[in-house]
């Protein structure tokens, strides 16, 4: 193992200026609102110039690598959409050129989740090239994530035909393996009023007063919320309210909010729909729907999968044999501040359909710290997109103990 290690190192070490030069170019391809076309295909390049066995695009869009040919799958998953820019005056600097400052890159998509993909395909390759593939076959997916969590993997998973045996999810970790993160169930509440002129309200049936005591009552649920020991407090936010009104001087006749409900274990879709149909006052229920959502967006191929808006919660024990694949990793390598460090998202990932509806044992690992996802100040040091090639690299050679 240690031979293993000192290749593996100087592997890493000589293609050091190519991954970071890969990195910023697929940095540099603004992929926001699920199009990941152009990525995808310089993505695919990349494979295809290193070696890999087959590289396709698949049904709903993703950029697909395979390499080697054993009885057991090893899936390597990075969501490779991005959030807008948002507020381009609050960017100091070109947010898809970025800049490097202190050994970290500063841009768009380089720790949500861009970081991951370079060293995972690379990677793979040095793994195969000092023969850590046996009775392996290996999948690099790179796919849409942010606009709703598991879709592209399900589509995958489905069309495809491809089940893995293990999956590491590339978010951002702190150079930690993480094992688990709370769940999400996504919902609408609509409520019918009557419209009247502003002038002569009391001829009318607000929609948004109906519906203020619902809101009011959600927003004192989680003080009954019981935390769990791992995945910690669930959580509850309405996060829109829309009106539906003949003008901006008539009474609404209806009134619609998205409820955000961050679960852990024991919370089911069914639960909470009843926990929020017993928030409407009974004298009002016939004016009330409470909603499932369905997501039915079209990838930029075109192609729709139906997929509920429902994101289990998942967790794997410490001592479980590939979460200990991880750290064991971690350890050889000697990389992290704490190689012997295991956490947990706050947010969630495509983790939720791989182990929270397939139950298919997966980890966490990604450089970068998940508190800076989404901001203007995004960044994830480079040094760590570089030791994570080492992790994805060596990660199949300590899959023995997960059999």
């Amino acid at each position: 193992m240690e031979d293993i290690i000192k290749q593996l190192n100087q592997k890493v070490a000589d293609a050091e200026e190519e991954i970071l030069k890969f990195f910023r170019e697929i940095v540099a391809i603004p992929s926001m609102r699920s199009q990941i076309g152009e990525v995808g295909q310089r993505i695919g390049e990349e494979m295809k110039k290193l070696g890999f066995d087959e590289v396709y695009t698949d049904k709903y869009g993703s950029i697909v690598g395979k390499i080697g040919d054993g009885d057991k799958i090893l899936l390597y998953d990075s969501h490779i959409d991005t959030v807008d820019i948002g507020d381009p005056d609050a960017w100091e600097y070109d947010p898809f050129i970025g800049k490097v400052e202190d050994g970290k890159l500063y841009a768009r998509g380089a720790l949500d989740e861009k970081g991951s993909t370079p060293g995972m395909i690379y990677g793979l390759v040095f793994a195969r090239e000092l023969g850590l593939l046996d009775g392996l076959t290996c999948y690099y997916l790179g796919n849409i994530e942010e606009w709703c969590d598991g879709v592209g993997c399900a589509a995958f998973y489905d069309w495809e035909g491809v089940h893995p045996d293990f999956v590491v999810i590339g978010e951002p970790t702190n150079s930690k393996v993480y094992r688990g993160h709370k769940g999400r169930i996504e919902m609408e509440i609509s409520c019918k009023g009557v419209s009247a002129h502003a002038a002569s309200n009391y001829m009318g049936d607000n929609a948004v007063y109906k519906m203020l005591p619902v809101i009011d009552a959600i927003s004192k649920m989680e003080k009954d919320f019981v935390p769990h020991d791992f995945l910690g407090q669930g959580r509850v936010t309405v996060t829109q309210v829309r009106t539906v009104s003949p003008s901006t001087n008539a009474v609404p006749d209806e009134c619609t909010i998205f409820v955000d409900r961050r679960v852990t274990f024991g919370e089911t879709k069914e639960y909470w729909r009843k926990a929020l149909e017993d928030l409407i006052p009974e004298d009002k229920k016939d004016d009330f729907e409470v909603r499932k959502l369905i997501y039915t967006e079209p990838s930029h191929t075109g192609e729709v999968y139906e997929y509920e808006q429902y994101f289990p919660a998942w967790a794997f024990e410490e001592d479980h044999p590939f979460v200990q694949a991880g750290v064991n990793t971690m350890k050889a390598l000697g990389i992290g501040d704490d190689p012997f460090g295991q956490g947990k998202w706050d947010f969630s990932t495509n983790g939720n359909f791989w182990a929270g509806k397939k139950n298919i044992p997966s980890i966490g690992f990604g450089p970068g710290n998940e508190i800076y996802a989404h901001a203007a100040n995004e960044h994830v040091s480079l040094q760590e997109v570089v030791d994570a090639t080492k992790f994805y690299g060596l990660l199949p050679a300590m899959l023995g103990a997960g059999d």
